[in-house]
């Protein structure tokens, strides 16, 4: 019984450690975004830090495409970035929440995704480098029928892709 004791005292401890927050370990990349992770976050010309450092989403308002104030802060920052890498396209995706029809909300993607685009492009990053597609209520964040996951699925989000060639 002893050694069925210890194996269950030692796999409860190996599970324990696999469960430790990896943001704790990599300086705040997170196991996701694989190995190196804490190295793309410190180069400002990385994906990663664009992603989690500058902010890859902005966040809207029930039934609005409007900016806030917070979303326009995000979008200069975004803008900024882009600027100073100027490798990168980007597509920003348009989302709403579960509320309303699919055809609703595919309209309203669109209509977030474009306003952001819009704003990204009045603080100088090229047209050409940015297109918007809309997902509706496709591809929500968060699945469940309350204010906290609705707030985080009407967002548009800017997805960088590799660089331009030539």
């Amino acid at each position: 019984m002893n050694i069925f004791r210890m194996g269950v005292l030692v796999a409860a401890v190996l599970t324990a450690a696999a469960c430790t927050n990896a943001r704790n370990l990599d300086g705040g990349a997170g196991a996701a975004a694989g190995a190196g992770a804490g190295s793309a976050l410190s180069n400002p010309s990385s994906p990663v830090y664009f992603q989690q450092a500058v902010g890859d989403r902005v966040l809207f308002l029930v039934d609005q495409s409007s900016l806030t104030e917070q979303a326009r802060q995000t979008l200069n920052s975004q803008a900024q970035w882009l600027n100073n890498n100027g490798s990168y396209t980007a597509t920003v995706e348009g989302h709403a929440d579960e509320q309303g029809t699919r055809e609703y909300n595919l309209a309203l993607g669109a209509r977030r995704a474009n306003e952001a685009r819009d704003y990204l492009i009045s603080r100088g990053v090229a047209g050409n480098r940015l297109s918007v597609v809309s997902y509706g209520k496709e591809r929500p964040l968060e699945i469940c029928s309350e204010e906290s996951c609705y707030a985080k699925n009407r967002r548009a989000v800017t997805v960088l892709s590799g660089g331009l060639s030539g």
